[in-house]
């Protein structure tokens, strides 16, 4: 009996060892766990890009308006003061940028002039979600919000985190995404399917 005992003792350890070995293989190997993470995104830090409908209104001794969707050269027109640059600024930058031009050419000294982001850049997300596409972007939008847009994880999904390629002023960047992280508009957001 107790030759039977060591046996079966030595051979579950010598099967427990691989099993361990393997667990920990496919630990290390989930998918995309080289990524490192993309930088945190501050929703509060968005700044106008190519694609975006802005709408521009100044409001002081005559009212002038623009709504537009800002061109691959990155500039709008706006009434009497022609083709202002919007792509890289924020709505503030834009505002300001407006309503000191507005005070050089004599047109307006003291505008109040307000920018609003109209319709944003989608956001793609593709992989193991139910309905991949392109998705609206919306102000405080984290990846669990894009997936919720592509309706929801398929049974498939890896759900810790997501591959993403985000486009930033120096080139294209490429990381891992967590579910609470925010999402940016051109975000394009790839679900793994899970290992089982």
């Amino acid at each position: 009996m107790s030759s039977l005992r060591h046996t079966f003792g030595v051979r579950t350890a010598r099967l427990g060892f691989p099993l361990m070995l393997t667990g920990a293989w496919l630990a290390g190997c989930a998918p995309g766990s080289d990524l490192t993470p993309i930088p945190r995104y501050d929703p509060a830090s968005y700044t106008i890009g190519v694609g975006d409908r802005i709408n521009i209104s100044t409001f002081g001794e005559n009212q002038f308006q623009t709504d537009a969707r800002v061109p691959v050269d990155g500039s709008i027109a706006f009434p009497l003061i022609g083709m202002v640059k919007a792509e890289g600024l924020t709505a503030g930058e834009l505002g300001q940028r407006v309503a000191t031009t507005l005070k050089d050419q004599h047109i307006l000294s003291n505008a109040k002039v307000t920018v609003q982001v109209v319709e944003y850049r989608p956001v793609s997300v593709i992989g193991e979600v139910e309905h991949g596409g392109q998705f609206a972007y919306q102000p405080g939008m984290t990846m669990l919000k894009a997936v919720a847009a592509a309706g929801g994880f398929s049974y498939r999904a890896f759900q810790d985190y997501a591959y993403v390629v985000r486009q930033e002023p120096g080139g294209a960047v490429v990381g891992r995404i967590e579910p609470q992280d925010y999402v940016k508009p051109d975000d394009v957001i790839k679900v793994y399917e899970r290992h089982f």
